[in-house]
């Protein structure tokens, strides 16, 4: 029996949880922003009729305004995001117990074995639309697949509420003209060295031969390849968010850094990552370095540890080498982000007879007990105390 798959979006789901909380808001134009009084902050969600005058995401609030001078500016209250996620999920799992969240306003459902009770996987859909529309307040668009890559594609076919099916049959005309850019795991470095493979849609993708994608690109290659064919065979997994994929922390700083500034974040941001992934108990062996300058150009690196870590010092070095590699010490910086991955469980860590690792891995256990007991600035580097370093120690 051939799977079938949902998958909800929330349309414009920060902005439509503040006009469901307030009638007045509905139909105006809402912008959600990091920090609407301060010209260094930028949209995180608009409702569509804010969309419809220009505003996307991403864009700074100075620039909104501008454009969308009427605008309903909202700082974000997360609390409420996450409270409306959870009372979306709880419906969703009233319909099927494989519901899968993606993300705080996504979620992927398996309802394969829920067809004798709820009906086809469209009737399943449109039931679950008008329940959250209902009970919630807000729209949602759902895309219908026989596997998750489908689903998701078909979900930001039609927006907003809107219900798009895609089965194998359709894939040659819904999906083979579309540019190669919006297959769900092309981004932007990708779609570069696509482009210079003379591959533009996904149908060249899907006819490109996948030896040569798997050569040039690895398994990823051979992962894009079966995705513009429309073959995922990835479960849906109810417990996904159970699992500890990585350890993050990233900070939006209050202007510019450069050179040394930039190394004394990465310090601040490595002794918190660490810190979480001692409480958490795990180690991890790759570590990944996130920059953007002020023009919203990324870079994302990543570097393989010889042996698995949860020590700031090891996560700090490796930062500090792809830093100087991959960006230049002399360019702005306005997003910093450390990221911990490839987890071990702490029990499996090798005790080293030589060294002083173990007694380093004490001196950060020491001070993780103050932290705790007295809050995290209560220990910090020497090096944040220069001049121009601890504006920045409120947004970590």
């Amino acid at each position: 029996m051939e799977r079938a798959i949902l998958l909800a979006d929330m349309n414009s789901f920060f902005a439509s949880v503040h006009q469901a909380l307030n009638p007045e808001l509905r139909g105006k134009p809402v912008i959600v922003a990091g920090d609407p009084e301060k010209r260094h902050g930028i949209v995180l969600t608009a409702s569509y009729e804010a969309k419809k005058k220009g505003i996307k995401t991403g864009m700074g609030v100075w620039e909104a305004r501008h454009r969308c001078p009427e605008g309903i500016f909202i700082k974000p209250q997360y609390h409420l995001y996450v409270d409306f996620s959870i009372r979306i999920l709880r419906i969703m799992n009233d319909f099927t117990p494989l519901v899968e969240p993606f993300s705080i306003d996504e979620a992927f459902l398996d309802v394969t074995g829920s067809q004798k009770l709820f009906g086809s996987p469209i009737d399943i859909a449109r039931r679950l639309k008008e329940r959250i529309r209902r009970e919630i307040g807000i729209t949602c668009s759902i895309g219908v697949g026989p596997n998750k890559l489908l689903a998701k594609m078909a979900a930001g076919m039609q927006k907003p509420d809107g219900l798009t099916v895609i089965n194998h049959e359709d894939i040659p005309l819904s999906l083979w003209p579309l540019p190669v850019r919006e297959l769900f795991g092309v981004g932007p470095n990708y779609e570069r060295h696509l482009h210079r493979l003379n591959i533009h849609t996904i149908g060249d993708l899907a006819k490109y031969p996948s030896t040569i994608l798997r050569k040039k690109f690895g398994l990823y290659g051979e992962t894009l390849w079966l995705s513009a064919n429309g073959i995922d065979f990835s479960p849906v997994d109810p417990d996904s968010l159970n699992r500890v994929k990585s350890i993050g922390q990233q900070i939006t700083l209050p202007r510019d850094y450069r050179g040394e500034e930039i190394k004394t974040v990465i310090l601040e941001l490595a002794d918190l990552v660490a810190y979480r992934a001692r409480t958490g108990e795990h180690l991890g062996k790759t570590v990944a370095l996130t920059l953007r300058d002020p023009n919203f150009r990324w870079v994302s690196r990543m570097q393989t540890l010889r042996e698995p870590t949860n020590l700031a010092a090891d996560i700090a070095t490796a930062a500090f080498e792809l830093l100087q590699r991959h960006w230049s010490f002399d360019w702005p910086v306005r997003l910093v982000g450390i990221t911990l991955a490839n987890l071990f469980p702490f029990r499996l860590r090798q005790v080293t007879l030589f060294g002083n690792r173990e007694k380093i891995w004490e001196i950060e256990k020491a001070c993780d007990r103050v932290r705790d007991r007295y809050g995290q600035t209560t220990v910090f580097r020497a090096v944040s105390l220069k001049e121009g370093c601890l504006e920045h120690m409120r947004y970590l």
